[in-house]
């Protein structure tokens, strides 16, 4: 055992680790990354939910519900739609998490004792999101109106909430977490084997030599992209196929939309995280190193996009962030397709933004390709 031998190796791998400045960012920004979002993106008790609440009794019983709503922390008024059928829209399309329906007639019923029906109706698609609100509703409503219990309505009181509470647990009755969690692998598998598989394609020409020939050819930058991503499209599919037929046949998750629609919704997404690969391919010198640019966008893409913790229970800066990815799009397109039986009204807004991505990481990966040629 020679100390001098041993130190020139010590001292030959700190010079390797410098010179390679993509293993050492890793190093450095994995643990960051995971302490700041997981120390303050991740919030398994979401607040300021977004409500809507249709008022056909505008009285002050109502006004006290609508406020003791508001002033609970976990609910927070964005619409006031004008009837019951603009009400359920707005929780289809996925733009509200809740839906109050304060019925014609409620403070009549109430004054007289006849214990009045309200409607809360809830997007659970995503147990999570709305499990712990949906659990505080009874003693939000019981102190909302507890200041109106007296008077003539004072003998009510002692006997428990004077209205019913008929919670309806839309889209997934029985709150299951597979029917959110099933939908969600299909483009949590995409993201991983597409931004994996090619962002490996040209790294690995380049590692076996094979680069130059590629190069040496009359081929355009974009034709080497489509002809590179085309083949893992179809075998992309072939996944998809493979988790469709477990979610039914093997976990009983539902498929109410269109099949063509979903279709048309996976190539645009399978566009997207192969330019994403496509990028990493001509940014990275090896293998490895594409392997480590894959992992810096999985693991927001697992984290950010409401595929493991609710989307709407993270802070602002944090959602802005996962509006940016396009899992957190697609998510919301095959959850609407499967379970709510979404068209192509309800997830338009959402392939745009996927469309985007894909252009913009598209254009990257060109103009890497066009200077790699130069």
């Amino acid at each position: 055992m020679s100390l001098s031998r041993l130190l020139a190796i010590l001292v030959k791998e700190f010079l390797q680790l410098r010179r390679d400045r993509l293993t050492f960012a890793m190093i450095i920004g994995v643990p960051v990354m995971q302490l700041v979002l997981f120390g303050f993106a991740i919030n398994t008790d979401p607040r300021a939910l977004p409500t809507a609440v249709f008022v056909a009794d505008h009285s002050v019983h109502a006004r006290s519900l609508v406020a003791g709503l508001a002033q609970s922390g976990y609910f927070r008024i964005t619409a006031l739609p004008t009837s019951a059928t603009g009400a359920a829209r707005l929780l289809e399309t996925g733009q509200v998490q809740f839906v109050l329906e304060i019925p014609a007639g409620f403070a009549r019923a109430l004054e007289r004792g006849e214990r009045p029906a309200l409607l809360f109706a809830a997007d659970a698609t995503d147990p999570a999101a709305s499990g712990a609100a949906l659990a505080a509703i009874d003693a939000i409503a019981r102190q909302a109106l507890a200041h109106d219990m007296t008077g003539t309505l004072a003998p009510l009181a002692p006997t428990g909430l004077p209205y019913e509470i008929r919670i309806q647990r839309r889209y997934n009755p029985e709150g299951l977490a597979r029917y959110n969690i099933v939908p969600g692998l299909l483009g949590v598998i995409l993201t991983m084997t597409m931004v994996m598989m090619t962002g490996l394609a040209m790294t690995r020409e380049r590692e076996r030599g094979t680069m130059e020939n590629l190069l040496a050819t009359p081929a355009l930058p974009l034709e080497v992209m489509v002809g590179k991503i085309t083949p893992y499209i179809a075998i992309g599919y072939v996944q998809v196929l493979v988790v469709l037929v477990a979610a039914r046949w093997l976990f009983d998750v539902p498929m109410l939309g269109s099949y063509a629609l979903l279709a048309l919704a996976l190539a645009l997404f399978m566009g997207a995280n192969l330019a994403v690969g496509f990028t990493f391919s001509t940014i990275a010198r090896s293998q490895l190193q594409a392997m480590q640019l894959t992992f810096f966008f999985f693991l927001p893409s697992m984290l950010l996009t409401g595929f493991m913790f609710p989307f709407r229970g993270m802070p602002g800066w944090a959602q802005t962030i996962g509006e940016a990815l396009p899992l957190t799009h697609f998510l919301r397109i095959v959850r609407g397709i499967m379970l709510k039986g979404n068209g192509m009204a309800e997830i338009a807004p959402h392939l745009w933004p996927i469309a985007l991505f894909m252009l913009a990481a598209g254009s990257i990966a060109l103009f890497s390709y066009r200077r790699t040629l130069d």
